[in-house]
């Protein structure tokens, strides 16, 4: 089981600020498309991946990384510093 945490307006477009899933995705990628094929909802939410960032376990990813051990994925659009 992996907890899922959706951030700003990934979170906003799913309706749910976190859940937790059952998956067989080895990278983010995978998971990214498990995901979208779920509901309309998701597809939204991950339509453009170039807009997203994701956090494994507290820790900055590519969408190519691998879930292996992984407990925690993030999703949330890039930060802008002030």
């Amino acid at each position: 089981m992996i907890d899922l945490l959706y951030f700003a307006w990934v979170r906003e477009r799913i309706g749910l600020p976190r859940e937790r899933l059952a998956t067989e995705a080895a990278t983010v990628a995978e998971l990214v498309e498990e995901l979208r094929a779920r509901e309309d909802r998701y597809a939204l939410a991950f339509a453009d991946l170039s807009s997203l960032r994701v956090a494994l376990d507290q820790e900055l990813a590519d969408f190519d990384a691998s879930l292996a051990g992984v407990r925690e994925v993030a999703f949330f659009p890039p930060m802008t510093g002030g």
